[in-house]
């Protein structure tokens, strides 16, 4: 029998799972790609997290497809899929065009949630190869305007904003008419998001956490979190995996998270962090874990482009 997730509530009285699966590159063949979703979704995932530059919408689509045909979920309904506005499409009059591509390589109908990936505009697809590649102006309000129609027009159940500071999300909580809801940000048991974190609680904005377990083996992440010898002391003594013991961490934090196995053993333990705790004792050692972000977003600054430094494009949140 499929795992049973909690949900959150969205200001837009959407319930979103508060794990799901994430689909970040690197990524296998999509054929290879859809059959590992339809493995997720029996072991009961209901939640997909994927973005325009990430190449695996048409593969989630394929998925879904061949869930319904196989009775695996009765509707589409049953499942929060999730996508981002691609950087080079950062552009008031670009948005609507990109949410209807992912749409058509989702085969859907409508979003459960679409979030602007990153506040910054690129002239390419993919992260800049060079400095000049990055526009020297983003169009929060602009941007965020359309992002609002695109909900309006009900292709998207609810909107939100990904890699956003304090400050950037305060900047679009004072224009919006429909506020954010879910940042979805680095977040883990080596940059915990504190200051962040009451941030989004005091505001009714839902924070969902990438690279929860430290992203290993990508470009931005690192070992930091699986290889942490205080995850792995409490897990020893617990009975459970170190990722088990960081999910579980981040759950009690409030928040939401999309984690990243393709492995259908990991996949499944992943899921099960919902009927047992961490003690207090447990939590005083994780926080006293030293805090380093990341991924610091270095190939993102430049002097031609709307941050020159690192501490401009994190609004000294690092």
């Amino acid at each position: 029998m499929a795992q049973e997730i909690p949900a959150v509530t969205l200001n837009s009285g959407r319930k979103m799972p508060v794990i799901g699966l994430g689909t970040a590159f690197p990524n296998p063949p999509s054929d290879q790609l859809s059959g590992i979703i339809v493995h997720a979704i029996e072991a009961g995932y209901r939640h997909f997290d994927t973005a325009a530059v990430y190449g695996s919408e048409e593969a989630i689509g394929i998925a879904i497809a061949k869930a319904l045909k196989l009775g695996l979920i009765g509707s589409r309904a049953e499942l929060f899929i999730t996508s981002k506005l691609s950087c080079a499409d950062a552009d008031p009059d670009l948005v609507l065009p990109a949410l209807k591509k992912s749409l058509s390589k989702l085969g859907l109908d409508y979003l459960d949630l679409y979030l602007i990936h990153w506040p910054i505009r690129l002239k390419q697809v993919n992260m800049p190869t060079d400095k000049v590649d990055i526009f020297p102006f983003f169009d929060t309000k602009g941007t965020w305007g359309a992002m609002e129609s695109c909900k309006r027009l009900g292709l998207v159940e609810s909107i939100g904003v990904s890699n956003y500071s304090c400050k950037k999300l305060s900047q679009v909580l004072e224009i919006a008419t429909i506020p954010p809801a879910v940042n979805q940000v680095e977040m883990n048991v080596t940059w915990n998001q504190k200051k962040l974190r009451e941030l989004c609680k005091e505001k009714g904005v839902v924070i969902t956490a990438w690279a929860p377990l430290g992203a290993k083996g990508t470009m931005w992440g690192s070992t930091r979190v699986m290889e942490n010898p205080v995850l792995k002391e409490i897990a020893c003594a617990k009975g459970k995996t170190v990722a088990q013991v960081a999910l579980r961490w981040l759950y009690e934090q409030g928040v939401s998270m999309v984690s990243k196995s393709y492995n259908n053993g990991r996949m499944r333990e992943n899921l099960n962090i919902f009927d047992w705790e961490l003690s207090e004792e447990d939590k005083d050692k994780i926080q006293s874990i030293s805090q380093c972000r990341g991924y610091p977003g270095d190939s993102l600054v430049s002097e031609k482009g709307p941050y020159k430094t690192v501490e401009e494009l994190w609004d000294g949140e690092i």
